[in-house]
Order: structure tokens, then sequence, then C-alpha cells
């Protein structure tokens, strides 16, 4: 990559902007509002001058209502060779990009999964996406040089990429994401009229969720409305589970020692699957293991995001790629799940793939 624009400089954008500029890539900036676009410059992200041709790569960093508009826009200008977005919902994305008549094989979604409960250019570091995961959904029709942009931008910010369709990723951050970030303001919202003494009880656990629950209600609503239906579902199958907890408490206080007995089982359940969910992304199974898997893939449009789907239907997750080029043909180096290859390997052969 050689150049580089971000539109929107709040806090993903200016960070962006911050990380290629300290590996040595010029980036321009862009945004409606000048003052955050000053800022962002001044912090060093980029400059405001407009690019004198094409640059490699446009990062749209806007609300995911905009990001269509924002795509098409800048692909009638002819601003760069390749786009991809860092909105938190995909599904909404991709579809409005493909009404607006957008060219699909020089887009593809991305959503760094770093810290955003602050907001503003102020607030941006370089270091933002150090070691953080970085989805990246290619469509049907990405091109294989979009994803290599895409993919370098990542290693440029110090991510790791994790590959997968837009429902899947929008499903995903549903359940990791969203649908928490409502749970915690429920909670932190029955502290808004809580007595001073009480609030003064406050733990470290309780003080993490409001934290959450401080975020830009504006930003969230964006989010929250783009990601709508699958945040509901989550919400409503909690929302089950809850209403279980709430009648086993009642019994628990009960006098009868047969409810008292049910309801203490059913709550120690829930805890007992809470510390086991808890287990999986608390870092604390130690080194997770990945095999590879090897696929030539021809250079024609969209080949690539065949791939990723056939692999999608294995049930497989597509954990990082290593591309390699040759003349007509590369390989595609595919970290997946330890223990999986035979699998994934057989359902690849029946769909034509060959090492």
């Amino acid at each position: 990559m050689r150049s580089a624009l971000v539109v929107g400089t709040g806090l993903m954008g200016a960070s962006v902007g911050l990380a290629l500029r300290g590996r040595g890539i010029p980036v321009h900036l862009r945004d409606e509002d000048a003052s955050a676009a000053r800022t962002a410059e001044a912090l060093g992200a980029g400059t405001r001058q407009a690019p004198p041709q094409p640059v490699d790569l446009a990062i749209v960093a806007v609300p995911p209502p905009l990001t269509g508009c924002v795509l098409a826009d800048l692909q009638a200008e002819g601003v760069a060779r390749h786009h991809t977005d860092i909105a938190s919902v995909k599904s909404e994305v991709e579809h409005a990009a493909v009404a607006l008549g957008c060219d699909m094989s020089r887009f593809i979604g991305g959503h760094p999964l770093a810290d955003g409960a602050r907001s503003g250019p102020l607030t941006a570091r370089a270091d933002l996406f150090d070691g953080c995961m970085w989805a990246l959904t290619p469509s049907a029709a990405t091109s294989t040089e979009t994803l290599n942009r895409a993919l370098e931008l990542v290693a440029l910010c110090g991510a790791t990429p994790v590959l997968m369709q837009a429902t899947a990723h929008d499903r995903a951050v549903a359940l990791v994401s969203h649908a928490p970030h409502i749970v915690a303001s429920l909670v932190a919202a029955r502290l808004a009229g809580a007595d001073e003494r009480e609030v003064s009880l406050t733990g470290a656990g309780l003080r993490d969720l409001a934290r959450i629950a401080q975020a830009s209600p504006p930003l969230w609503l964006d989010v929250l409305g783009a990601n709508a239906a699958a945040v509901a579902d989550v919400l409503e199958e909690l929302g089950s589970d809850l209403g279980g907890v709430v009648a086993a408490l009642r019994a628990i206080a009960s006098t009868d020692e047969a409810k008292r007995s049910a309801g203490t089982d059913l709550v120690g359940t829930v805890l007992h699957q809470g510390r086991a969910g808890g287990v999986r992304v608390s870092g604390t199974r130690g080194p997770q293991k990945f095999d590879t898997v090897t696929v030539a893939i021809g250079d024609q449009p969209g080949e690539l995001a065949r791939l990723f789907a056939d692999i999608h239907r294995t049930g497989v997750n597509i954990e990082d790629i290593r591309l390699e080029h040759g003349v007509g043909r590369g390989l595609a180096h595919l970290s997946i799940d330890s223990g999986r290859t035979a699998s994934v390997r057989e359902a690849l052969g029946r769909q034509g793939w060959r090492p």
C-alpha cells in the first residue's frame, strides 16, 4: 500500500490514520466536520489535502446508515482503486452498496473489534487496533486484489484478520457486543434513581458494566438500528432465560422446600453455564491451535469469495489467510481450527477445489 484516504475522522478513522502514518503510509483525510478533520490532521493522522491521484485504498469510517452512500460517492469520484469500511454492521452496508450500484469487486466490508466506548479524534491512538480481531466480509464479487489491500490494512494496523460472511458477522456481534450493550444500559439505568449510599457500594464489576453503558447514545442508535433484528433475537432469548431465573429466585424465597430446591438447582445451572461461557472469552483456555489448508485459486474476480463461501458451508471459521500469486493462478493458505483439516479438504474437493 502506497497511499490511503480515510473518510470520517472520529476515534476509529483517526486511529486508522495514525496507525498507517506510523508505518510510513501517506494518508489523506476527509470529513464533513471540518473541525474533526483539522484535529485529526493536527494529531498527525494525515493531511486534509486532496490526493493528487487515486489512492490505493479508501477507508470509510462513518456510521452504518451513511456508509453505502459515501462508498457510492467515492467510486463515482474515482478517488481510490479499492475500498473498505469499518462500520460495526455489515449486511446493511453490503445491501446498500449493491442497491446504489457500487462496484462490489472493488469493495470489502471490514470491522475492527476495538474499544469504541469513547468518540472523537482527540481519543484516537495509533495502537488502538494492536492485537484486536478485525472482521473482513468479502462479497461474492470481491476481487482478490481488493482483499489483499484490506489484509494489508489490517496487518499495518497491528490487528488479526477474521474472514466471514456479512450475515454471520452481524449475528456474531449481536451476541457478543450489541445485546450486551443493551443489557449494560438497562442495568446502569437502574442506578440513575438509586440512593447515593447504594451507589457508593459499587464494585469493579459494576464499574466495568457502567463504562460500557457510557458510550455515545447517538452512535449506538445507528449501530442498533442497522442490526435491530439480530439484536432483538438475542435479547428475546435472554429475556426468556431471565424470566426463568426470576421465577427460580421467587421459589428460593418461598417457604416450600420443594420449590426452594428446584429454584436453587435452576439458578445453579445458570451460574455454571455462565462460568463456562465466560471461560471462552476470558483467555484462560490457553493458546488455540490451528492447521493450514492450501488451495489453488484462479485470478478471475470473485474466485476467493467463492472459496470463502464454500468453506463457510462446512461450519469452519477461517482464522487467517496468506496468499501467494503466480501466473494465472495462486495459492491460498488458510488457517482453520485444529482437527478439521481432513473434513474441510474433503468438502472443498467435492466443490472442485484442488491443493
